[in-house]
C-alpha cells in the first residue's frame, strides 16, 4: 500500500478544505519529509486565498511545489519543516526547511530541503522564507554604516528586515506601522518604533514593506535628497498612484523594487538560492525572531482559520501550523 499525506488545498477562492493524497516511494536522491510545523505567509499566500492573484502573474506566482492552478483548485504554499524519515543516511533524522505547501508528508529531491542549523529551534524555521526575502532586501538596498533607515510596514517581512537592520553598526533604524500594536514587536526585535506621522524623516534609505499606498507615499517622503525606496510589496491586482511629480525630481528620488524570485544582483556572484536560504536560517539563531511568530493551529485547523487570517479577523504577524505526530 503507497504511504498517504494529508493537504491543505484551496477548493475556490475563500473556501479551503484538506485532501488525502498517496505519496510515490523516495527515488535514491530523494527524501520522504515529515512536516512538523509550516507557516502561513500573510501577504501572498492569504491574497492567494481570496483569489487576488492577477491573471498576468499566474505563471510568476507559482510556488516551488504548487499543485493546480490560479485562481483554485490549487495547493499552494512554501515556509515548511520537517524531519527526514526515508532517503540518505546523512540526512535520516534531520530536521530540513522546504519550500512546500501545507502537507502532512511529503516526498521531494534532496536538492528541495536545507539543513536547519542545530542552533534553529523547528518552530522558528517555519520563518526562514520571510528572512530569506530580507536578506534579499538588503542585498539590494546595500545599507552604509551611519545610515538613516525606516522600514515602513511591521508585517513580517518588515520585521525581520528591521531585526537583521539592527545588527548593522551605526546605523539609525526604525520601524514605522500604523498599528501601535507593533511597538512591542519593534521592542522585541531592538529597534525604534513610530506611527507614520511621528517617523523621523531625512533618511538615505527606506525600506516599504506595508503594501499599501499611503504608506509608499509615506516611505517618498521620509526621504532625504537623492534617497532610495526600496519596494517589497507586492499589490497583486490593485493599482497605486503616487505623487511623482512636486519635489519627486529635483530631490533626485529612487523607487526601486526588489523580489525575492531572483537573488540580488549584489549578491549574486557565488551566490545561490541555497546559499541565501542557508544564510537566513543562520540569521534564526537570534532568539528575538521569536516574536515574529504571534498564532498558531493544528493542521486539521486550517480551513477554518485560513478565511479568518485572510479577512484579518486573527490579526498578527506570522501564523504557524502543528503538525501532530502520526
Amino acid at each position: 500500500m503507497k504511504p498517504t499525506a494529508n493537504a491543505f488545498w484551496l477548493r475556490s477562492p475563500g473556501q479551503g478544505e484538506i485532501r488525502e493524497e498517496s505519496l510515490a516511494a523516495p527515488a535514491a536522491d530523494e527524501v520522504l519529509v515529515r512536516a512538523l510545523y509550516s507557516g502561513v505567509s500573510r501577504g501572498t499566500e492569504t491574497l492567494v486565498f481570496r483569489g487576488g492573484v492577477p491573471e498576468n502573474q499566474h505563471a510568476t506566482m507559482r510556488a516551488p511545489f504548487q499543485e493546480g492552478d490560479f485562481p483554485a483548485p490549487v495547493k499552494y504554499g512554501y515556509l515548511s519543516v520537517g524531519r527526514v524519515e526515508e532517503g540518505p543516511d546523512a540526512l535520516v533524522g534531520r530536521t530540513v526547511f522546504c519550500l512546500y505547501p501545507h502537507q502532512s508528508r511529503y516526498v521531494v529531491p534532496v536538492s528541495a530541503v536545507t539543513l536547519v542549523p542545530e542552533s534553529v529551534p523547528a518552530a522558528r524555521a517555519v520563518l526562514a522564507g520571510t528572512v530569506e526575502t530580507a536578506v534579499n532586501a538588503l542585498w539590494d538596498a546595500a545599507p552604509l554604516i551611519g545610515d538613516r533607515i525606516a522600514v515602513v510596514g511591521g508585517g513580517m517581512v518588515g520585521c525581520s528586515v528591521a531585526a537583521i537592520l539592527a545588527r548593522y553598526p551605526g546605523v539609525r533604524v526604525q520601524l514605522v506601522d500604523a498599528d501601535p500594536a507593533r511597538a512591542d514587536i519593534a521592542r522585541a526585535l531592538g529597534v525604534d518604533f513610530a506611527l507614520p506621522g511621528d517617523a523621523l524623516g531625512e533618511c538615505d534609505l527606506v525600506v516599504h514593506a506595508s503594501a499599501s499606498e499611503q504608506g509608499l507615499v509615506r516611505s517618498l517622503e521620509l526621504l532625504a535628497s537623492e534617497g532610495t525606496v526600496i519596494e517589497l510589496s507586492w499589490y497583486g491586482d490593485r493599482r497605486i498612484a503616487l505623487p511623482l511629480g512636486e519635489a519627486f525630481h529635483s530631490r533626485r528620488l529612487t523607487v526601486r523594487s526588489s523580489q525575492v524570485g531572483t537573488v540580488s544582483p549584489a549578491g549574486r556572484v557565488g551566490r545561490t538560492y541555497a546559499d541565501r536560504l542557508a544564510l537566513a536560517l543562520e540569521l534564526l539563531a537570534d532568539a528575538r525572531f521569536d516574536a515574529l511568530v504571534t498564532g498558531e493551529c493544528a493542521f486539521e485547523e486550517l480551513p477554518e482559520v485560513m478565511p479568518k487570517l485572510a479577512s484579518g479577523e486573527l490579526p498578527g504577524m506570522c501564523h504557524r501550523v502543528r503538525y501532530d505526530a502520526e
